[in-house]
């Protein structure tokens, strides 16, 4: 059953349907990043360059070079510093895009089904921020275990795999219930949630793809969601 969702959810990434939700999160999150790039290096320029240059003596004319050179090192810099922050913008942005990904997945594989109801822009913004916070969480508990050798790996894993599932099949669930009914239900399938949990974890740790983690994981737990619900006919709706 999850491997089942896992493969659905991978193939929808390449949909013709979920081509649009894609380049709105790539062409937004490169905008972001070109914009931070830019604030970034005019307060660089304007607030930390002046007091570093404050430590050094005058320099020479024919060594003005050398000030060209510290300028387009610290560009440079800044374009790294921002290359670790893409996989959180994108998170960030890509959050905003979940239930278009659900859309799809519901009228593609779930046509006789009643259609899931989609967030707000409120509270699903709220959702793109609480997901952020869950992937910086996670990763400052694993990052706070890295030189313990043979646990960060598993750690890693284990605090994603937990918040992710959680998270992301909460976020399946309450397009046809209410959250405090989506929670109980994610309770009594815990085990089943966190395996699936475990699969974004995998999917998260893979360079480059990760950054479409939250369309897998919301295509992913809307399958799994779907799967579940048709075995538990007790909470089926």
């Amino acid at each position: 059953m999850i491997l089942d969702a896992a493969r659905l959810a991978f193939f929808n990434l390449f949909a013709r349907e979920t081509r649009s939700v894609f380049w709105k999160v790539l062409g937004l999150t490169i905008l972001v990043l070109i914009g931070l790039w830019f604030v970034l290096r005019s307060l660089f320029m304007a607030l930390l360059f002046p007091w570093i240059a404050g430590f050094f003596p005058e320099i020479p004319d024919w060594a003005g070079w050398l000030s060209f050179v510290f300028v387009i090192l610290a560009s440079i810099g800044l374009a790294l510093g921002l290359a670790l922050m893409l996989s959180p913008v994108t998170a960030l942005i890509a959050g905003l895009f979940l239930d278009d990904v659900a859309d799809v997945v519901e009228k593609r594989d779930y046509p006789e089904d009643t259609p899931g109801t989609a967030m707000p822009i409120g509270p699903a913004i709220v959702s793109s921020l609480k997901f952020l916070g869950v992937v910086i969480a996670g990763n400052i508990v694993a990052l706070l275990l890295l030189f313990i050798p043979g646990v960060n790996l598993i750690a890693f894993f284990l605090v994603n795999g937990y918040l992710l599932g959680r998270e992301f099949f909460e976020f399946a669930a309450m397009r046809f219930r209410s959250p405090e009914e989506a929670r109980l239900f994610r309770a009594k399938h815990a085990s089943t949630v966190f395996l699936g949990g475990l699969v974004i974890a995998a999917f998260l740790a893979i360079p480059f793809l990760n950054l479409l983690t939250p369309l897998f994981a919301a295509g992913m737990m809307v399958h799994l969601y779907k799967l579940i619900s048709q075995r538990d006919l007790g909470f089926h709706r």
